[in-house]
C-alpha cells in the first residue's frame, strides 16, 4: 500500500492513524481524554493559536498533502458561515504546513460562495473551490455498519481524491434540535438529495420522533467518514432561527479545534446555553463509542488571544 491509498484508507476507517503520536498515543486508553483546543479573542492569530494548542497544522499537514476542506456555506446572514478570515487562516497554514493542492469542496452553488466572501478568499489564496454537480454518478456508496436508522451514506466521490479532510463548520442553533456543529456538518459530504428524502421526515423541527430520526441518522453518516481534524467557528453566531438565520446574534469569540466530534460539540453546545447530554446526537454518538461527551473527562487547553 503506498502513502496516498494508506491516507484515503483513513477517510472511511482510520484517519487517527494520521494523527501525530502525541495526539493518538493515549486515545486506547483514554488515559488524559480527547484534545480539545480552544483560543479566545479576536483578530487573524486566532486560528493559529487553536492550532498551536494540538502541535501546529504541521501535526497534521504532511509536505505534499492534497488537503480537502469543508466550510459551512448555507446562508449569507451573519453568523451562520464559517467566516472567511478564518478560511483565509486555515489555508495559508495548510500551505505553511507543505500541503501540494488545497480544495474547498461543496454541493451548494457558486452563489454561496460569492455571497459569503468565501470565493474571494478561496482565489486570493490560490486554493480551489470544487463544486461537485448533483447526480448520483458523483457520490460513492459507503454502508454503515450497525446503523440505527441510515445505513448507506452516499458521500461524493471527489473526497477520496484527497489526503486529508479538515471539516470546518460554524456552531449555531438548528431548527428542532437546537444545535449543530460538527457532526452535523457532515451531511455537506453526502448526496443531498438523500439528505432531504431520508434525514428530513415531516414536521422534523416541531415532532420529537422525527427530530430523534433526524440526529440518529447525522450520528451514522459520521461513521461513514472521519475528519483527520475539525476547526469551528464560534466568533459570531446565531442562537436563534438556525441554521439558516437571520437570528439573533451572540459573539463567544472562539475558535474550537480537536479530533474528536463528540468532545468539541458537547463544548460548543454550552456556547448555546446546553450540555452535551441536552443534544440528541452528541448524546446517541457518545453512546455509540464515537468520541467523549463528558467535559471532565476531555484534556481542554485553552488560551487568550
Amino acid at each position: 500500500m503506498n502513502r496516498r491509498e494508506f491516507l484515503k484508507a483513513g477517510l472511511g476507517i482510520a484517519a487517527a492513524s494520521m494523527l501525530p503520536k502525541t495526539l493518538f498515543a493515549a486515545e486506547p486508553e483514554k488515559a488524559a481524554g480527547p484534545l480539545v483546543a480552544v483560543a479566545r479573542g479576536t483578530g487573524p492569530k486566532l486560528v493559529k493559536s487553536t492550532l498551536d494548542l494540538l502541535g501546529g497544522m504541521g501535526a497534521f499537514v504532511s509536505k505534499g498533502a492534497k488537503v480537502a476542506l469543508l466550510p459551512n456555506v448555507q446562508s449569507k446572514h451573519p453568523g451562520t458561515f464559517t467566516k472567511p478570515e478564518i478560511l483565509r487562516a486555515v489555508i495559508k497554514m495548510c500551505k505553511q504546513a507543505g500541503a501540494k493542492e488545497v480544495a474547498c469542496l461543496s454541493q451548494l452553488g457558486q452563489t454561496n460562495w460569492n455571497d459569503t466572501g468565501l470565493a474571494k478568499v478561496i482565489q486570493e489564496e490560490g486554493a480551489e473551490l470544487k463544486l461537485i454537480p448533483k447526480d448520483e454518478a458523483s457520490f460513492k456508496a459507503v454502508p454503515i455498519p450497525g446503523a440505527a436508522v441510515f445505513n448507506e451514506a452516499r458521500i461524493m466521490n471527489a473526497l477520496y481524491d484527497y489526503d486529508l479532510f479538515i471539516n470546518m463548520p460554524i456552531t449555531k442553533d438548528h431548527a428542532g434540535n437546537k444545535f449543530t456543529g460538527t457532526m452535523k456538518n457532515m451531511m455537506g459530504l453526502n448526496f443531498q438529495p438523500v439528505n432531504r428524502a431520508q434525514f428530513h421526515k415531516p414536521n422534523w423541527t416541531s415532532d420529537p420522533s422525527a427530530i430523534e430520526h433526524l440526529e440518529n441518522c447525522v450520528v451514522d453518516l459520521n461513521f461513514a467518514v472521519k475528519p483527520a481534524l475539525n476547526i469551528v467557528d464560534a466568533t459570531e453566531i446565531i442562537k436563534t432561527n438556525g441554521p439558516m438565520g437571520p437570528g439573533e446574534l451572540i459573539k463567544p469569540g472562539r475558535i474550537i479545534a480537536g479530533v474528536d466530534r463528540v468532545a468539541v460539540d458537547s463544548y460548543c453546545s454550552t456556547l448555546l446555553g446546553f450540555k452535551g447530554e441536552d443534544i440528541i446526537a452528541i448524546r446517541n454518538a457518545a453512546k455509540r463509542n464515537l468520541g467523549e461527551i463528558d467535559l471532565k473527562k476531555v484534556k481542554l487547553q485553552e488560551v487568550a488571544v
